[in-house]
């Protein structure tokens, strides 16, 4: 059975390059385009993890996460913060608010594939 994955991202391209990476990967992929509808996605559907963006439409990706990691049903869900925000501020305020693993874009293709395998196997 294949590992889902949720990407919560707003640019639609960024979106299609990561589902075409990481189906190609072996895992099924989830999308949802603003905070609102990626926690609705990440509570109806508990992917196995989640790759968020930071700047969302509806609610941003470090209320998302603290919402979900502070829950006690989702809290276990690996969530990537994948994003273009790179100052120091920026990745400690991800990691309080619960991400497993904060990146920066552009990112390595092959560096995240292999995160997510370290994280789902």
């Amino acid at each position: 059975m294949k590992k889902k994955i949720l990407i919560i991202e707003d640019y639609a391209h960024i979106v299609e390059v990561l589902r075409v990476r990481l189906e190609n990967a072996g895992f099924e992929i989830l999308t949802a385009f603003d905070g609102q509808e990626g926690l609705r996605c990440a509570r109806e559907d508990h992917p196995d993890l989640i790759i968020l963006d930071v700047m969302l439409p509806k609610m941003n990706g470090y209320k998302l996460c603290r919402l979900l990691k502070f829950d006690k049903k989702y809290q276990d869900i690996p969530i990537f913060m994948l994003t273009s925000r790179r100052k120091h501020s920026d990745r400690e305020l991800g990691e309080k608010t619960g991400a497993d693993e904060y990146l920066t874009k552009p990112y390595e293709p092959k560096e995240l594939v292999r995160l997510i395998q370290h994280y789902l196997n």
